[in-house]
């Protein structure tokens, strides 16, 4: 039996702390055409193999199960790369029908975007967020290990003239490599109109070599901001954003600071993600996960997977534990769990 678009019940992903989970991050690959070198080594990673990884028709009966059973309002497709992903356009389509009121975005390099934005939107995409850490190009070259700079300036163009907005730019301040960009960023991203968010680094790179004492800190972006922006604090209630909104002086911007690890949001969270080969994460830093690939291959109905999701983000922990003396990171790095 598959999941009905009418048929919306009311949000079932409510962990023991009475957080309900409304977004799903859903990752279509684990592979990816840059080698940040937050993320991955120069040589990339052994690739999940493809029968590991959930068909086109799996990713869409498992995102129709979390927006008709569930309560799911929002879907976020992620990777590694999800524009590496062949169905891609099939896949958002596909989705669009099984839930039309859902939002729809994706997190993307924006690689390949110039050509995908139009065909993208039309599919039913709603909005697209970039990752995006210099606009300097020996910078981005030496961050991503790929001249790929121009690219990524024409896939957000593109993603504007689809209407795919609005646009944010997410972008990570490592020490001593683009910690005196901050500004130059922003201003770009204003004058483009593009919104721009600040994410302190998170360890979940493949090599951990995360050092928090290395870390570029939300405050140290908000100061190094403040030098040259006149920054308030938004007025509008947070909820469960995760960034921290200030009003850009002059202009009709906004800027986030998204502070992970400093000021951790996880007591609003409203997140779950489904990896690219099928298993349900209930935390980004979650050390365990829960199998829906074998009951979904196995002939499990709706009913049987919705139950097994619900089991799944009911033990969710209070918090992701980076402070804790021992805190372990996953070990799934980022490109294999998806943003």
């Amino acid at each position: 039996m598959t999941t009905s678009p009418t048929d919306q019940a009311q949000p079932r992903l409510v962990d023991r702390f009475g957080r309900v989970a409304t977004d799903l991050r859903v990752s279509l690959t684990d592979r990816c055409n840059l080698r940040c070198t937050y993320c991955m080594p120069p040589e990339g990673l052994d690739w999940m193999p493809g029968d590991e990884v959930l068909t086109d028709d799996e990713v869409v009966r498992l995102i129709g199960v979390a927006t008709g059973h569930l309560g799911v309002k929002e879907v976020r497709f992620t990777g590694g790369e999800p524009l590496v992903r062949r169905g891609l356009v099939s896949i958002v389509a596909r989705t669009r029908e099984v839930a039309p009121e859902a939002e729809l975005s994706i997190t993307t390099n924006a690689l390949g975007l110039a050509r995908m934005a139009e065909t993208l939107a039309e599919a039913g995409l709603d909005r697209v967020n970039v990752s995006l850490d210099s606009i300097r190009r020996e910078t981005f070259a030496d961050i991503t290990r790929r001249d790929r700079l121009d690219d990524v300036v024409a896939g957000l163009e593109a993603a504007a003239e689809a209407g795919l907005g609005p646009i944010k730019i997410n972008a990570v301040l490592l020490r001593g490599v683009n910690d005196d960009q901050a500004a130059e960023l922003l201003g770009w991203s204003v004058e483009r109109g593009y919104e721009l968010r600040f994410i302190e680094q998170m360890p979940l790179d493949a090599q951990h070599g995360w050092s928090r004492d290395n870390m570029v800190t939300a405050d140290e972006t908000l100061e190094a901001l403040s030098a040259v922006f006149d920054l308030t604090p938004a007025e509008e209630p947070r909820g469960s954003a995760p960034a921290e909104l200030f009003h850009v002086g002059g202009t009709a911007a906004k800027v986030g600071i998204i502070a992970s690890v400093t000021r951790p949001f996880c007591g609003d969270c409203d997140r779950v993600r489904l990896t690219a080969d099928g298993q349900v994460r209930d935390c980004l830093f979650a050390r365990t996960e829960s199998d829906l690939r074998t009951p979904l291959r196995a002939g499990a109905s709706d009913a049987d997977l919705a139950g097994r999701w619900v089991t799944a983000m009911a033990g969710k922990r209070a918090g992701h534990g980076i402070d804790d003396l021992g805190f372990l990171q996953p070990d799934r790095p980022m490109s294999a769990i998806g943003g």
